[in-house]
């Protein structure tokens, strides 16, 4: 397990315009001026958080998939998001993890935001995932699932990096900000939550607030209200000295989400 070299996008997204945020995106992309294992990008990043999934969903290997493995090809890294996926006549929020040789995971949104009326329009994932990037288990999430802490509990040392992209409104940010270093200290892992920043389509404020907490619980970035792109290492030996020196996972309950 090497240190990771990690690159946050917490930008403004254009409502319901898939072509002005990829070509957005990509501009704002060219600014990487070092080597980055992993870039990661908002909730929806290539439409806002709508729920007009009936006119901006996509298939599997459709535009953004494709724009991501260019993307990840050009930076010869991973790429990450969600996007708004139309499969087997029903329609996903879905995190797409993409490699720079064209082959991916994907995690579909669990918690549907029923405020907001997600759950109305989109089918719930079921099943975790855990992917590798340099020797580290990395547990990618979205937004709304931040709030349930069973479902993002470390069982058996699962994950040492939790991530979590969204669209968390400024409105409920010290939610966010609260909840992102629990999950930190409670699951003696690096947390990262990446956020959109700017109004959406529904004049709702996003104050970005994204951040990455190390085990624990110490700030290793934040960023609120400005578009930002930034780089930084999340280093292997904090999440071993953590768990090294206190050991409390072991410690935990047993138990099975059905």
């Amino acid at each position: 397990m090497d240190n990771l070299k990690i690159t946050l996008f917490q930008g403004y997204l254009f409502w319901e315009n898939i072509d002005r945020n990829l070509q957005n995106i990509a501009l704002r992309l060219s600014g990487i001026r070092e080597k980055t294992n992993l870039i990661i990008l908002p909730e929806m990043f290539n439409t806002g958080f709508s729920m007009e999934a009936d006119k901006l969903a996509e298939p599997m290997g459709g535009k953004t998939m494709k724009w991501m493995h260019t993307i990840a090809s050009q930076y010869d890294c991973v790429i990450t998001g969600s996007i708004i996926i139309k499969e087997n006549q029903k329609y996903y929020n879905r995190l797409i993890w993409m490699r720079a040789d064209g082959t991916y995971e994907c995690y579909d949104k669990r918690h549907l935001f029923a405020l907001g009326k997600e759950n109305e329009t989109y089918t719930a994932g079921s099943k975790k995932l855990i992917v590798e990037l340099k020797g580290w288990k990395i547990c990618p999430m979205i937004c709304y699932d931040l709030r349930f802490p069973v479902w993002q509990r470390n069982v058996n040392e699962e994950y040492d990096l939790l991530l979590i992209v969204a669209n968390w409104p400024e409105r409920r940010s010290l939610h966010w900000r609260s909840l992102i270093p629990a999950r930190a200290i409670e699951n003696q892992a690096y947390v990262i939550g990446l956020n959109r920043v700017g109004h959406d389509g529904n004049e709702i404020y996003h104050s970005g607030d994204s951040t990455c907490i190390d085990p624990n619980g110490k700030v290793v970035y934040y960023k609120r209200d400005e578009e930002d792109l930034y780089t930084f290492p999340v280093i292997a030996d904090e999440v071993k000295k953590t768990r090294r020196a206190l050991p409390f996972l072991k410690d935990m309950d047993e138990f099975k989400i059905l």
